[in-house]
């Protein structure tokens, strides 16, 4: 039956492999966070929102940024520059080796991981990972800005 799920091969039981890694170690952080009776009973909007624009940063660092690259590398092919530091890699390999690097080359894939971890640090060290994530915000505003300030000069 899942054989049939596509015409090319996909590494499917290495997905659910990630899927069940995600998951045990969300679980598990929960359940650690309760046990300490760290988890907050809300969490405020400014973390949130920190929180957002820092996971999107992250997880464009670790998916895209050319010096993250070594990081990749086990697990993808270069492609092509993407400009603005960015560079194009596909996932390489089979079963679990291609499925992390479907995961490592997508920094929509990556956001989910790269939240969970920010959310957990706000439980379980809450000024550092808001100093940690405070600096990832600042790095794409920064970068807002320098894309824009090209768009300007490119209509010159």
């Amino acid at each position: 039956m899942i054989e049939d799920h596509a015409d090319q091969p996909r590494p499917l039981g290495s997905y659910l492999a990630l899927i069940g890694a995600f998951n045990a170690l969300a679980g598990a952080g929960l359940v650690a966070g309760h046990r300490a009776g760290r988890l907050p009973d809300r969490v405020g909007a400014g973390d949130i929102v920190l929180a957002g624009v820092a996971s999107y940063k992250l997880s464009r660092l670790i998916a895209r940024d050319r010096v993250t690259s070594g990081l990749r590398a086990p697990f993808t092919r270069f492609q092509a520059d993407a400009g603005q530091g960015e560079v194009d890699e596909a996932a390489r390999g089979t079963g679990l080796r291609r499925a992390i690097g479907e995961l490592l080359v997508c920094p929509d894939c990556l956001g989910l991981w790269t939240a969970a971890g920010l959310t957990a640090g706000l439980v379980a060290a809450p000024r550092a990972t808001r100093t940690l994530a405070a600096s990832l915000a600042v790095h794409a505003l920064s970068d807002a800005l320098n894309t824009a300030h090209s768009i300007v000069q490119e209509r010159r």
